[in-house]
């Protein structure tokens, strides 16, 4: 075995490891975009990841490797120099949600490294003549399929459709059986554009002072997350489940309800979310009253009358509450007496003949609502109101949701970056303008997924942080001229502009302005399958 052979064989394998960590990151996106193979195409189209600097290096090196008068060193060469350096990128960079190791994301990995070696051997086979050759061949093979690879998970992803449907309606089946063996236990669905994930987790505390009271974790807000978390975390003695349903498009609330059945529903916002796959305002609302449709005549709809497409549509099949913080017309449940403070917020929720006066932790127009929901059911479910109010006082803030925190260096965070939309990022934008000690300084991307209307809810987004912030720090190039734009329109000196590639960079130019008493707000913070 010759040293020019063995430097050929190491190549290989630099370029072998190059596809499999590229495969690697094609399938985190994958997961990211939900195993959905058209929203995967739509983020490959907006993201420009097929011709990013990247991918086309790597094509220039597959094809000049490819020409006749290209000597076999040096296109080795070319490929260990693109593979190697590619190869530490990809190790070195840091994802916001990294590849979560899942049965079905093993499942694909395997079947794409499968079609990967298949081409590989067949490329080899047909035009490698001894061993030297082969391994070349094999090496550019390899560079082509780095090329390609979106293509390979996408192929993966479509073999496996059948095994996943089998497997999904066995599991299915599962979670079906354990809701019918607890014909007692009390369901709540919890769905909404915005505020049904901290909703969720104000009522399982409220809840839990007097029931056993299980939830979905995290965002566990998909058909299969349900039945997850009905399989590994409900136990035979609870008897409260809190589900919270997510959805991409309409049916998937339908989809959920039909599966889990809730008798009490919660419907907390009807916004501008998620219209790049809804396509409009009205199938948003149709979606998120898939909720209340689908309970029983006995049940209860607890629904938010501060939104215009909740306010204006009717619920005849099923008893129901509405609750305002806002528009208290026609509810039933309101909140009156509001005061915000450093410490959090007082107010007394009135509903059912009964004036409940709380005191919280949390802060914020949207936190209120959220907790006149939770009162709402909790007083339909018979929970003592000394209970509610000590459970009320308790309540911790959900991390990144409009989070509150103060640090030894006196400087006020407010934690808003689990993600943005119009509404919530216009009341936190409310609540920093109450913060008058010091500087109040915005950290943001802006908002994503409007659809259309991305750009002007962005730059009315910016109009308003001029009349409420001293300082705005606009995150990466996605949102930038919009939000800009809206900042000059609301009249914030262009001194007060700064602009950041990154959140690494947003936090170096933090650190040059920040001081002791100033606010500082971190509005979303954009996945990964954004720039």
């Amino acid at each position: 075995m010759t040293l020019i052979f063995i430097i050929y064989l190491l190549i290989l394998i630099v370029a072998v490891q190059n596809l499999v960590l590229e495969i690697k990151r094609d399938l985190m996106m994958m997961q990211q975009n939900s195993y959905r193979p058209e929203r995967y195409r739509r983020w490959l189209k907006n993201s420009g990841d097929t011709t990013g600097w990247a991918r086309l290096t790597a094509m220039c090196v597959f094809f000049l490797s490819l020409v006749s008068f290209t000597d076999a060193r040096w296109a080795m060469g070319f490929i260990l120099a693109f593979c190697g350096g590619n190869v530490y990128y990809l190790l070195t960079r840091k994802y916001k949600k990294p590849l979560v190791w899942t049965a079905r994301a093993k499942r694909i990995y395997m079947v794409a490294a499968f079609l990967s070696v298949i081409v590989m051997a067949s490329s080899v086979l047909v035009f490698g003549n001894d061993a030297y050759s082969r391994i070349f061949i094999a090496s550019i093979t390899t560079l082509g399929l780095y090329c390609g690879s979106h293509i390979i998970v996408l192929a993966a992803v479509w073999i496996l459709v059948p095994v996943e449907k089998r497997i999904n309606r066995n599991y299915y089946n599962e979670a079906k059986n354990i809701l019918q063996s607890m014909p007692d236990l009390k369901i709540v669905g919890i769905t909404g554009s915005y505020g049904k994930t901290s909703t969720k987790h104000y009522l399982h505390r409220i809840l839990s002072e007097c029931y056993q009271t299980a939830m979905t974790p995290g965002s566990f807000n998909t058909t299969l997350g349900v039945i997850r978390t009905i399989r590994e975390h409900l136990k035979p003695y609870d008897k409260v489940f809190i589900v919270e349903m997510g959805a991409k498009q309409p049916g998937d609330i339908k989809e959920i309800c039909e599966l889990v059945h809730p008798s009490i529903g919660i419907i907390t916002a009807v916004g501008e979310q998620h219209l790049e796959s809804f396509g409009s305002i009205e199938n948003v609302q149709k979606t998120k009253f898939e909720l209340a449709d689908s309970l029983p005549a006995d049940g209860l709809a607890v629904i938010n009358n501060d939104f215009e497409k909740i306010a204006d549509r009717k619920v005849n099949n099923t008893p129901c509450v509405r609750y305002a913080v806002s528009a208290t017309g026609d509810a039933s449940w309101t909140a009156e007496n509001v005061e915000y403070s450093e410490r959090g917020t007082s107010f007394i929720a009135k509903g059912e003949g009964l004036e409940i006066p709380l005191a919280t932790k949390l802060v914020g127009e949207c936190n209120i609502s959220n907790l006149l929901a939770c009162v709402a059911v909790a007083v339909h479910l018979g929970v003592p109101v000394d209970k509610i109010r000590y459970a009320v006082s308790r309540i911790e803030q959900v991390e990144h949701r409009l989070n509150l925190k103060r640090t030894p260096a006196g400087i006020t965070i407010i934690d808003d970056a689990f993600n943005s939309n119009p509404m919530g990022s216009a009341m936190a934008l409310d609540v920093i303008s109450r913060m008058t000690g010091g500087k109040r300084i915005v950290i943001t991307p802006g908002m994503i997924e409007l659809g259309e209307r991305t750009e002007e809810l962005n730059r009315r987004f910016g109009e308003k942080m001029a009349s409420c912030a001293d300082i705005a720090i606009v995150v990466g190039k996605y949102n930038r001229e919009a939000i800009v734009a809206g900042l000059k329109d609301g009249g914030m000196p262009d001194g007060s502009v700064m602009l950041a590639d990154t959140f690494a960079h947003a936090q170096q130019l933090l650190q040059g302005i920040v001081s002791f008493g100033d606010t500082v707000l971190y509005e979303n913070d954009l996945p990964d399958t954004f720039k």
